[in-house]
């Protein structure tokens, strides 16, 4: 017999938790979900006060929207359980996942990268979509069913100098996503990954534009983006599709949205 149908909720019924709300990819999707219908948003980060700032300026976008701020520090399981359980308790729900959390970082050659950063590179960038993912599964095929998005980079599938360690991590990410979407999907769980390159008016691109070679290698990604570089909003439209019913047969992918950088 074939399996039920996973229960996919039209946004007016959704409630969305967005790891990393607070600016960037983050914020832009809280934005774009608001406009899409959902009424109930979760933001999780580790700033309260950049996070109230973000709870207000979806509140403004969206008067009648139900929006609340979860502190938390995406590395530690504990405060992502605890954070997820207060979501949950707050919005009566989460049906979206959102993880677009990132860690400080600027490529580097890897003979020039400290031993003693690697371990903490691929903590920082690996882990708070492992964590966040299986702190809401439970909560997810409770309700039937759901849709998880982590943000990752293409650096998971292109090999590109100054992103060795970096790369690992986001490899990490991409594969995880996919395992963890063909363990979920019979509990009618998506789970999708995408891999932008550089994005545009982001404190990441900030930083690694700054100066020196991290500043060379992307000057010369966005070059090669013939259809523009990526903006924010480009990602929310995309994490917008990926957690609603229009993406409902959709899961295991690892989508990239970067201008023509690369076609990996």
């Amino acid at each position: 017999m074939p399996s039920p149908a996973p229960v996919v909720r039209n946004y007016p019924e959704s409630a969305v938790l967005i790891a990393g709300g607070t600016s960037g990819v983050g914020l832009a999707s809280a934005l774009a979900f608001a406009d899409a219908g959902v009424r109930r948003l979760a933001l999780l980060a580790r700033d309260a006060e950049r996070g109230q700032a973000a709870r207000q300026a979806v509140v403004r976008h969206c008067p009648d929207a139900q929006v609340v701020f979860v502190a938390a520090d995406a590395c530690d399981a504990g405060q992502v359980q605890a954070a997820v359980t207060e979501a949950h308790h707050a919005l009566g729900g989460i049906d979206v996942l959102v993880s677009s959390v990132t860690g400080t970082y600027r490529p580097e050659l890897l003979h020039r990268t400290a031993m003693a950063d690697i371990a903490g590179i691929l903590l920082t960038q690996a882990l708070p979509p492992m964590l966040l993912t299986r702190a809401v599964l439970p909560v997810m095929a409770a309700r039937g069913g759901g849709s998880i998005v982590n943000i990752a980079s293409d650096a998971a599938k292109v090999a590109t100098p100054g992103e060795s360690v970096l790369g690992g991590a986001m490899a990490a990410i991409v594969m995880f996503s996919r395992a963890a979407a063909i363990e979920a999907k019979r509990n009618g769980i998506r789970v999708n990954v995408i891999t932008p390159s550089l994005i545009a008016g982001t404190p990441t691109a900030d930083n690694v534009l700054r100066d020196g070679f991290s500043k060379n290698l992307f000057e010369k990604a966005a070059s090669l983006a013939h259809l523009g570089v990526a903006e924010p909003d480009d990602l929310a439209s995309l994490v917008v599709f990926l957690g609603g019913p229009g993406s409902a047969r959709l899961t295991g992918q690892a989508i990239s949205v970067n201008g023509g950088i690369s076609a990996a």
